[in-house]
C-alpha cells in the first residue's frame, strides 16, 4: 500500500484549531468515553451474569453494548489525545487500521440492530414459535452473520481507499480517518471510487433500515388486536430499540448514502453516531427496561452483600 503514495502519514485537523475550544473538548469526550466504556461494560456483565437475562433479546443487547465499547475505542482515545498535543499526526498504516476499525465495527452494529428487530417482530407476531424460530444456534448464525457481514462491508471500503495514491497534501479535515476525507486528498480521478463507496454504504444503510421500518410495521399491524396492556408491553421492549436505531441511522445514512460536499458538516455530524449514541445506549436501554434494571439491582445487591460480608 505504501509503494502508491509518498505520503507516509496524515495530520488530522480535529474538531478545532481552538486551544480553549481543545481543552473544553478533551474534559467533555474523556468524559463521554469514561461513560460509554463502563455503562456498556455495566450491561455485557450484567447480561453474562443474570440468569434472567438469558433470551435472545439480551443475547443481543450484549453484542451490540460489546460493540458500542469497540466502536467508540477506534476513534476516541486518539481524538482526546489529540486536543492535548500540537503534533495531530497518524501514520499512513495507523489510519488505514482506523478506517477499517470504523466500518468494521460501525456495519456490524447495524445488522445487529437489524437483527435485534427481527427478533421483536418474531416476539410480538409469533409468540408461540418464538422460541422455536429463535434458538440459540439460530442466534448465533445471525450474531456470525453480522461480524462478516460487517468485515466484508469493511474490507471493501478499506481497499478501495488504501489502493489510491497519495502525494500530499496530507492533512485530513476530520478527528478521524474516513473515506470521504481521504478520497478528497488522493492525487487521482476518485470518481469512480466514490460512486462505489457511496452505492455499497447506500445499499448496506438502507436496505437494512428498509428492514427495520418493515418490521415494525409488521409489528404494529399485529398490535391490532392486542389490549392496551399488550400495546404497552410492545412498546416498552421496542421503544429502547427505535430510539437507537433512530440516534445511529440518521447521521450514518447522512455521511454515507451521498456524495461529501462539507467535510466539516460531516464531522459535526459523525460526533453523534461515534461519541454521543454509544454513550446514551446503556442509558437508553436500562432506563426503559424493568428487566434489565432488576438484574443490575440484584447483581449490584450481591455484590455490595459479598464485600460487607468480606468486612
Amino acid at each position: 500500500m505504501e509503494n502508491a503514495s509518498s505520503v507516509k502519514e496524515f495530520i488530522l485537523l480535529g474538531l478545532s484549531e481552538n486551544q480553549g475550544v481543545q481543552k473544553i473538548c478533551f474534559v467533555m469526550f474523556l468524559l463521554f468515553y469514561m461513560i460509554t466504556v463502563a455503562g456498556n461494560l455495566l450491561i455485557v456483565i450484567t447480561v453474562i451474569r443474570s440468569q434472567r437475562l438469558n433470551s435472545p433479546m439480551y443475547i443481543f443487547l450484549c453484542y451490540l453494548a460489546f460493540l458500542d465499547i469497540c466502536f467508540s475505542s477506534v476513534t476516541a482515545p486518539k481524538m482526546i489525545a489529540n486536543f492535548l498535543v500540537e503534533n495531530k499526526t497518524i501514520s499512513f498504516m495507523g489510519c488505514i487500521a482506523q478506517l477499517f476499525g470504523v466500518h468494521f465495527f460501525g456495519c456490524t452494529e447495524i445488522f445487529i440492530l437489524t437483527v435485534m428487530a427481527y427478533d421483536r417482530c418474531v416476539a410480538i407476531c409469533r409468540p408461540l414459535h418464538y422460541t422455536t424460530l429463535m434458538t440459540r444456534r439460530a442466534c448465533g448464525w445471525m450474531v456470525a452473520g453480522s461480524w462478516v457481514g460487517g468485515f466484508v462491508h469493511s474490507i471493501v471500503q478499506t481497499l478501495l481507499t488504501s489502493q489510491l495514491p497519495f502525494c500530499g497534501p496530507n492533512k485530513i479535515d476530520h478527528y478521524f480517518c474516513d473515506v470521504h476525507p481521504l478520497l478528497q486528498l488522493a492525487c487521482t480521478d476518485t470518481h469512480a471510487v466514490g460512486i462505489i463507496v457511496i452505492v455499497n454504504n447506500g445499499m448496506i444503510t438502507l436496505s437494512c433500515f428498509f428492514i427495520l421500518i418493515i418490521s415494525y410495521i409488521v409489528i404494529l399491524v399485529a398490535l391490532k388486536s392486542q389490549n392496551s396492556e399488550g400495546w404497552h408491553r410492545a412498546l416498552s421492549t421496542c421503544g429502547s430499540h427505535i430510539t437507537v436505531v433512530i440516534l445511529y441511522f440518521g447521521p450514518c445514512t447522512f455521511i454515507y448514502t451521498r456524495p461529501s460536499i462539507n467535510l466539516s458538516e460531516d464531522k459535526t455530524v459523525s460526533v453523534f453516531y461515534t461519541a454521543i449514541t454509544p454513550m446514551l445506549n446503556p442509558l437508553i436501554y436500562t432506563l426503559r427496561n424493568k428487566e434489565v434494571k432488576s438484574a443490575l439491582r440484584k447483581l449490584w445487591g450481591r455484590k455490595v452483600g459479598s464485600e460487607n460480608g468480606k468486612v
